[in-house]
């Protein structure tokens, strides 16, 4: 299987398999954190995609009939979506592929999202976890993120190929 390293170094491969599998410990890390998040996630997922938009103003395109001003209602609904489909899939790590499937069809054959997005966003969303929970957000905790939200990523883009 060749694997094909993307922004921030994460890996892709083919669509069936994931490059990497979460560890027990990396699993708690990532469930311990979400229950914080969990109650904030409008507010965190809002955040996320505030940072998104500014930071690579070329992720709007895919949201001109948002209001995309700060604290917007659009923005704190998709934002919650985007961190409680997150929640879900932490608490299914062992079934990315069968918990995501739905989100992945939008994404690549409704919205057609660039799938070079994701990993922009996976970046934003531990900028946002690592600024409200720095205590929590240790290296150990980061690492176990980054790879997790790699996974989701390469679920979310599986069915571009």
């Amino acid at each position: 299987m060749s694997v094909h390293h993307g922004l921030f170094g994460h890996s892709r491969s083919s669509p069936t398999h994931i490059t990497m599998s979460l560890s027990a410990s990396e699993i708690a890390l990532i469930q311990a954190l979400w229950v914080k998040i969990a109650p904030q996630a409008n507010q965190l997922g809002a955040e996320a995609l505030e940072r998104l938009f500014l930071s690579f103003p070329q992720t709007k395109t895919y949201f001109a009939h948002f209001d995309l001003s700060h604290g917007s209602a659009d923005l704190l609904a998709h934002g919650g979506k985007i961190f409680n489909a997150l929640g879900n899939a932490a608490s299914h790590v062992n079934d990315l592929a069968g918990t995501l499937s739905t989100l992945s069809d939008l994404h690549a054959y409704n919205l057609r999202v660039d799938p070079g997005n994701f990993p922009l966003l996976s970046h934003i969303i531990q900028v946002v976890l690592a600024s409200h929970f720095p205590d929590d957000f240790t290296a150990e905790a980061q690492s176990a993120w980054d790879k997790f939200l790699s996974e989701v990523s390469t679920v979310l883009t599986s069915k571009y190929r």
